[in-house]
């Protein structure tokens, strides 16, 4: 292993002093397996970043990159003006929470609460090691912790006493009460039911209120999860970062067929080059089959060959022929899904999905169906693979 790189405050957005994460083209290999390649990202102090992206796409490996449970290849791990990557994990100064929750079954909740702070930090605490704090300073900081989780009422109760969602409060507290600078969050809400998610997502989303200057980096795979609490989302696949950006960017302009089918629901269309409109900037005409298509013109752009993917989400998607963007099939799904029903139809081979509101006479399966969609709703995209947008059909849910 080389040498450990001077300590000198990094470029990017951190200012000395301060929260933050930054990987400078960090890659982790294990032998001849890469499992993050060439991550460049930075979280600035007070910003919550979700990394978002299916399994074995890196994400895990980049927090624990952060966290000191992986050494980079190459590249360099920062948190605030310091660099961190040659660093044990009890030096860093985060606190991290695991989808498994990590409590101590032994000790009740108070107890696992102060257990960095007695430690003096350590691989759940995550505070710099240093001398041990008084015990009237560390009654008070679980104390606080638990409030701010709302768990002071089961200070004296066992882990095995309390719910899902109870024992994942706990895990933060446990976090919090070590005042680190980052909160690492790996999967937290992936073992709850989808009530109790639902909960503590608002909950986390108000200690992120409540916490403007701790950064935060959050792995999931889930795009609710990502879309409800990041303020900027990092698309991650194959190991690589793919796209970053905030979610209302991403989702509305996505820059390729990836980010598009994983956040958020999507239909995505093979398209090539139709006959030019001149009637209104920013729109262009482009064939689906047989079907002559507008479409807003998007981030990218036809490639040389006159190629393209077009996207439109399914809920902007109607059923009936309204405007100038009208697709022709047959019914091949219909589910219902309480306040919507999702209709696909085939057309041209590919399953185009319709999310339709107050829908009291559905069609039936094998019906003959016109979908339409709207100029301004359809985003123009790098050409993709073909087939792999006829197998995603309508996208994830979303």
């Amino acid at each position: 292993m080389t040498a450990p790189a001077a300590v000198t405050a990094p470029p990017g957005d951190i200012r000395p002093g301060s929260g933050g994460i930054r990987f400078d083209d960090v890659t982790v290999a294990y032998g001849r397996n890469v499992v993050l390649d060439t991550f460049d990202l930075t979280v600035a102090p007070g910003e919550v970043v979700a990394l978002l992206g299916p399994s074995g796409s890196g994400k895990t490996t980049a927090l624990r990159a952060v966290a000191g449970f992986v050494t980079p290849a190459s590249g360099r791990v920062w948190i605030g003006d310091r660099d961190v990557t040659d660093l044990p994990p009890y030096q860093r100064g985060v606190g991290m929470v695991v989808q498994s929750y990590a409590l101590f079954p032994h000790m009740r909740v108070a107890d696992n609460v102060a257990f960095g702070l007695k430690a003096g930090g350590g691989a759940f605490g995550g505070g710099r090691r240093k001398a041990k704090l008084p015990k009237e300073e560390i009654d008070r900081r679980v104390g606080e912790a638990l409030e701010m989780t709302g768990m002071s009422a089961y200070a004296r109760r066992y882990p095995r006493e309390l719910s899902g969602g109870q024992q994942q409060r706990v895990a933060i507290a446990r976090a919090l009460a070590v005042r680190p600078g980052v909160l690492l969050l790996d999967e937290p809400l992936s073992a709850l039911d989808a009530q109790l998610r639902s909960g503590m997502l608002a909950e986390l989303d108000r200690l992120h209120r409540e916490l403007p200057d701790v950064s935060i980096l959050y792995v999931t795979h889930d795009q609710v999860e990502a879309l409800t609490l990041a303020d900027r989302i990092a698309v991650m696949d194959k190991a690589r970062l793919q796209e970053v950006g905030t979610p209302q960017r991403l989702y509305r302009e996505p820059g390729g067929a990836f980010t598009a089918s994983f956040v958020g629901s999507a239909n995505l269309l093979p398209v090539t080059d139709g006959s030019p409109r001149g009637d209104g900037a920013g729109e262009r005409t482009v064939r689906f089959g047989a079907a002559e298509l507008t479409c807003a013109e998007g981030v990218g752009a036809l490639d040389a060959e006159g190629r393209g993917t077009l996207c439109v989400r399914p809920h902007l998607v109607s059923l009936g022929e309204h405007g100038p963007n009208v697709l022709h099939g047959a019914v091949t799904g219909l589910q219902w899904r309480g306040s919507t029903h999702r209709v696909t139809v085939s057309v041209e081979g590919y399953e185009v999905t319709a999310d339709i509101r107050e829908l009291r006479q559905p069609p039936r399966l094998g019906d003959e169906a016109a979908l339409s969609f709207a100029t301004e709703d359809a985003v123009l995209l790098p050409a993709g693979d073909e087939a792999a947008a006829r197998t995603r059909g309508g996208g994830t849910d979303g």
